[in-house]
């Protein structure tokens, strides 16, 4: 493998091997060393396996609903916050639907009726808005409306006991059902249940399916049964790190963190730790041999991978924090806990892992130990010693046939469907939510139980109420269009005896929302089912024709309005963000390599393979894996990931291209560069990849999506951008692309 620093000299001259500390236990700097290593490594075992105590309690501090992902700004936010006036519990509208191939018996219907009024007695159940059992035309559905607590005043309910509270439900309805009847739960409070038990261990599945992968191919590029143990514990510390960080931010509500960020942090730590070490131990195998003493070693070693490590670093870092000036709350946790991740990664990575390397010697690298043998010049030996001089004697050529390659790649882009998925699409595989929102769907009213909400001028109610009955995709007729229910008397009026009112009709204005500060809200069922692009249309089209009654000042909320909201923010964050990351990228590249013309290539070719693997990523969902499309947000989170990521290969390249062009001339630098970085970052992009592609074990499309893209994109970057595309580039440039440093006037 090569190393990501300095030229290394064929052999240290007799006066540098005299510099040397003198060699054996008795060595006063030796002793002095370890004295300093071995509480190092203590302190960093002690934080790291201590935070990974809280790994397991990352659950209790994350937020999965779509109303956390918004901002205060947003519209539906605002209307969530006025109808807390009007009831001090939120809830989320769901339904258990219970079915029959061939009709539903009357033992099936008595069960049935006993259920809707047993589930009143269930805790995190919303008693007062329980509906009565509903049933299909055909006979053989019936469905009851059980909507579920999501706040109590202030006090926000977490997933887990959401999903607990759902799993409650769930239980009560198929205790002592007739055999052959299906229970399943639908709505929206059933499909965020199935989000919520999507990412229920979602980090323990991901953390031992990605090191799994590390442990495999560790001991691959490694060949030895002992040093791969070193950089994955490394990487488990910075996890520890990192995840007790994390908690303690989001327990005091600072960051946002949901099961998302909580997955992809990691893998990224993982991805991000192996690959530091794999520099590191790379070029301390490498300097051992030039090398008596370790410690010397493990010096030269440092002062060369440290400096594109922490640039590394820095600009991943600096691309994720971008995520900051996002509109949805999600993302702007995301941000901080990636960076956070990073950040932890870097500096456990350059403590322990130095430190462990020099303390348990050479034979750490059993059955391949490098000894002090003065061996020569790596830059021309070996299979990417070959590879780089093909690449220097056909530059031209490699740098136009990869670019026209990455170009045709980029065309299938034109069939991303990027514009949201519903629901029931969004996982790869068939909870019973998802089941059960296609029986609903099929068999009930589409729109019933979640309704648009719209908070209004109590004067302007009459206005509202006719502008709204009059919109496309709101169905027609009595009670589509009404006062929100007043549930609390509604409750009275039940529990003393009282008839239900009719189900197609208002309810009196009794029993009714009575005006709060001069507002007043109303409901609107949508025709379609709430996660649908119709209704997503129907929600901008009630938005406009509110607008248009004057002094109503009214608003759209409800939970098509929250996920039509979410939808618009992602794509208002993919617009602005991108091109922010791209400028602070540039900024970073040219402050570390002093020149203007290498950074805008640098990055030019990153986008370009951005491009390429967005337009593969769109062919294989469209025709492999038969995705229904991808969320507004996946180009972000790709983009973020793939260009911060990508830039890394190509920063561990350049610089030591720069370095190389200081001796040798850029021309022959960038072959040397090619040559000894080749190895290390190619193994480096296999174990990224690979676990990023570990997403894909999730039943999730989003994580799915990301997975395949990123780790397709990093596969890209690693073998054609960085091995052929950059440093044909560089030969054919010369020291043009240094411009305009003092190195760009050197002479080839």
């Amino acid at each position: 493998m090569g190393s990501m620093s300095t030229a290394v000299p064929e052999s240290p001259s007799p006066s540098a091997l005299q510099q040397e500390p003198p060699q054996g236990p008795a060595s006063r700097a030796g002793r002095s060393r370890k004295a300093l290593a071995i509480p190092l490594v203590i302190l960093t075992l002690a934080v790291g396996f201590t935070g990974m105590g809280y790994q397991a309690k990352l659950g209790e501090v994350q937020k999965n609903d779509n109303a956390a992902y918004l901002p205060s700004s947003a519209e539906s936010t605002k209307v969530d916050k006025e109808a807390e006036k009007f009831s001090d519990r939120s809830t989320i509208p769901g339904f258990v639907v219970y079915q029959r191939d061939g009709g539903l018996t009357a033992q099936d219907k008595s069960k049935i009726e006993s259920d809707a009024t047993a589930f009143a007695d269930i805790e995190g159940v919303a008693a007062n808005q329980l509906g009565s059992p509903v049933y299909s035309d055909d006979g053989e559905t019936a469905s009851i409306s059980v909507p579920l607590v999501a706040k109590i005043g202030s006090e926000e309910l977490d997933g887990d006991d959401l999903l607990a509270n759902e799993n409650k439900v769930i239980d009560a309805a198929e205790k002592d059902a007739p055999d052959g009847l299906e229970i399943y739960p639908a709505g929206a409070g059933g499909i965020l249940s199935a989000f919520i038990e999507s990412f229920a261990g979602i980090d323990g599945i991901l953390l031992f399916a990605a090191l799994g992968v590390v442990i495999v191919i560790l001991l691959i590029v490694y060949r030895s049964p002992v040093l791969w143990i070193l950089p994955l514990t490394g990487a488990i510390l910075a996890l520890g790190l990192a995840t007790m960080i994390v908690y303690f931010l989001a327990d005091r509500e600072v960051i946002t963190l949901n099961g998302q960020s909580a997955g992809i942090l990691s893998v990224l730590v993982l991805g991000a730790g192996t690959d530091y070490a794999l520099l590191i131990i790379s070029r301390y195998r490498e300097e051992l041999h030039a090398y008596q003493s370790r410690w010397a070693a493990m010096g030269a070693a440092l002062r060369g991978a440290v400096p594109p490590i922490v640039a590394s670093a820095a600009t991943v870092c600096a691309g994720l924090l971008c995520l900051l000036v996002s509109e949805l709350n999600s993302n702007r946790g995301l941000g901080p806990v990636l960076a956070i991740g990073v950040a932890s990664t870097l500096i456990i990575m350059l403590t322990f892992l130095p430190a462990a390397l020099v303390l348990l010697g050479r034979w750490i690298f059993w059955p391949r130990i490098p000894h002090f043998d003065q061996e020569a010049d790596l830059a021309t030996h070996g299979v990417w010693g070959r590879i780089s001089q093909t690449v220097g004697r056909k530059a031209r050529l490699g740098w136009i046939v990869t670019t026209v390659a990455l170009l045709v790649l980029c065309l299938g882009f034109t069939q991303l469907k990027d514009s949201g998925i519903s629901n029931i699409d969004s996982f790869t595989n068939s909870p019973s939510a998802v089941q059960g929102q296609k029986i609903y769907s099929a068999k009930f009213d589409k729109g019933a139980g979640a309704p648009l909400v719209v908070v209004l001028n109590a004067d302007k109610l009459s206005e509202v109420i006719d502008a709204v009955s009059g919109v496309e995709g709101i169905v027609q007729g009595a009670g589509a269009v009404c006062l929100q229910p007043d549930y609390a008397k509604l409750a009275e009026v039940l529990s003393s005896g009282g008839s239900p009112p009719a189900a197609q009709a208002c309810l009196p204005d009794a029993l009714s929302v009575q005006p709060k500060d001069g507002r007043t809200l109303i409901n609107a069922t949508l025709a379609s089912d709430y996660d649908s692009t119709a209704a997503y249309n129907t929600v901008e089209r009630v938005r406009a024709a509110v607008r248009d009654v004057p002094g109503a000042n009214a608003q759209v909320g409800g939970q098509s309005a929250l996920n039509y909201d979410v939808l618009h923010a992602s794509a208002r964050d993919r617009n602005v963000i991108i091109p922010i990351v791209l400028i602070v990228i540039v900024i970073i590249l040219g402050l570390l390599l002093r020149s203007i013309v290498a950074p805008v290539l640098l990055v030019a070719t990153v986008v370009l393979s951005f491009g390429a693997t967005l337009g593969v990523s769109a062919l294989v969902f469209n025709h492999v894996f038969g995705f229904a499309g991808a969320d507004p947000s996946f180009v972000l989170f790709a983009f973020v990931f793939l260009v911060a990521l990508g830039i890394d290969y190509n920063i561990f390249l350049m610089t030591r291209i720069r370095e190389e062009a200081l001796e040798h001339g850029t021309k022959a630098g960038a072959i040397r560069g090619l040559s000894v970085t080749g190895g290390v970052i190619t193994s480096a992009g296999v174990v990224l990849a690979a676990t990023f592609a570990v997403l894909g074990v999730l039943p999730l499309v989003f994580l799915a999506e990301l997975g395949f893209a990123v780790a397709f994109g990093v596969l890209l970057d690693t073998i054609i951008v960085r091995s052929i595309l950059v440093p044909a580039l560089a030969h054919d440039l010369g020291r043009v692309i240094w411009w305009p440093s003092s190195l760009a006037k050197a002479k080839e």
